[in-house]
């Protein structure tokens, strides 16, 4: 067995045994695919070198980052330092241009990473990886896709450690004293918000507001509705703004929401109140009794907001925003996640994106509680996600024909979090979409 220095970031001894405490579960114990781990660590040897990482994860993400690396650091002997920042996106350009870049960094920005790899440096972590994801994970190609870079040749970011926003969140005991059922379809979710308004119910409650970033939860509705109303290749090319941000299409997908949020019986407090209605205080009207509201459509990470005990499964729990029956355009899913990028190459780095490869690395985070790892990788055992919740929203990640990234991350920071943003208030205000749509994409001219 190796022998791994130690670090002060994970407190790894040396030398240590399969059964070391500092992992915090036993290998060959419950069901991980411990196999993956003992068949890397026996092609692997990294003793004495060290890994830096660096990324956005702070807080659980960081414990949990940390106790991943910790089984990476027991089958390799190599060390790995591993840092968090709230202000990665600029940390990480400035160590890039000085010289300091860290061996790894996690880019929340698939955008960012692209921005670094046209500029030289990334390494390319080749094509052999390229045709790992696309073989591997749900939606491969999707994944392929999300690692590549326009202008560039070569592949730069695993994915790893997914969420999932193409959610709907309601309340069970709501729906079985109403008499309710899951709608499975687009067109069965628009007869049951019409239902709920003839039974003198509001359906949806609805909130965008969050501060200076007020009107990014109305761009995941749109992100959505376009996935579900136009093939991938469309959303790909209005992300990179090949077709025109008030393309006809384009608008009929904000129309789209339109019809969700525009219409006063379907949203509590009235159309008016969305924009100044904040995202985290929108889903309390859930848990009112009377019921405010039915349905609200919200990432993974929305149950943080939910009243103090809130048990998942029994008070709140979720089913995916289902695509058209009528259009043929299978299960897409909107998210975002990080990607593991190479700023500083050398053969315990590329070993560290080996490792990230296996089942083990993903399945070891899926079993921490936190607010929520969930993973593509199509030979992990789902039985290892924490909790139900979790493996639920897991099985619709895996279930996905085609996965897309937030599109207001991938566009320009002043079309992405600003004219997109501030758009869609004014279209939850009253502004007409073609009106809304032709102001953005003159911005976007404007950077051009």
């Amino acid at each position: 067995m190796k022998t791994i220095t130690t670090t002060a970031l994970l407190c790894l001894t040396a030398p240590i045994t399969w059964a070391d405490t500092n992992l915090i579960h036993t290998p060959g114990e419950g069901a991980f695919n411990w196999d993956s781990l003992s068949a890397f660590a026996a092609a692997h040897d990294y003793s004495g070198q060290t890994v830096t990482l660096a990324g956005p994860w702070l807080g659980p993400d960081a414990a949990a980052g940390k106790a991943v690396m910790a089984y990476f650091s027991h089958a390799t002997g190599a060390e790995v330092i591993v840092s968090g920042s709230d202000s990665f996106e600029q940390q990480i350009l400035i160590d890039t241009e000085g010289g300091s870049a860290p061996n790894i960094a996690v880019f929340p920005q698939p955008g960012l990473m692209c921005d670094l790899a046209r500029r030289g440096q990334l390494a390319d972590l080749g094509t052999d990886t390229a045709k790992w994801i696309a073989s591997t994970y749900a939606a491969g190609a999707s994944w392929q896709v999300l690692g590549s870079c326009d202008g560039v040749d070569g592949f730069y970011g695993l994915a790893y450690n997914v969420n999932v926003k193409s959610l709907v969140w309601f309340v069970p005991e709501n729906f079985e004293d109403a008499g309710y059922e899951v709608p499975k379809t687009m067109e069965a979710l628009k007869a049951l918000t019409q239902q709920i308004v003839a039974d003198g119910g509001t359906p949806w409650c609805i909130g965008v507001g969050s501060g200076g970033a007020t009107g990014w939860p109305a761009t995941d509705w749109v992100e959505d509705l376009m996935l579900r109303t136009q093939p991938p290749e469309t959303y790909d090319a209005w992300v990179a703004n090949d077709m025109r941000f008030d393309d006809p299409r384009m608008v009929a997908a904000i129309q789209e929401f339109g019809w969700f949020a525009r219409n006063d019986a379907f949203v509590v407090g009235q159309a008016d109140a969305i924009a100044a209605t904040d995202f985290r205080d929108s889903p309390k009207g859930l848990f009112a009794s009377p019921p405010d509201c039915f349905l609200h459509r919200q990432a993974s990470f929305i149950p943080a907001f939910f009243p103090e005990g809130t048990t998942l499964g029994e008070d709140a729990d979720f089913f995916y925003f289902p695509s058209y029956e009528g259009k043929d355009l299978g299960r897409p899913v909107l998210g975002a996640g990080t990607l593991v990028s190479i700023t500083r190459d050398s053969p315990a780095t590329r070993g560290l994106i080996e490792f990230l490869k296996t089942p083990i690395a993903h399945e070891i985070w899926m079993s921490i509680e936190t607010q929520g790892f969930l993973t593509p990788h199509t030979s992990v055992n789902l039985d290892t996600y924490h909790n139900t919740s979790l493996r639920r929203q897991g099985e619709i990640l895996q279930n996905a024909t085609t996965f897309r990234f937030d599109a207001s991350d991938l566009m320009p920071g002043a079309i992405g979090a600003g004219a997109f943003w501030t758009g869609m208030v004014d279209f939850s205000g009253g502004a007409p979409a073609a009106e809304v749509a032709r102001d953005i994409q003159a911005a976007w001219d404007n950077l051009k």
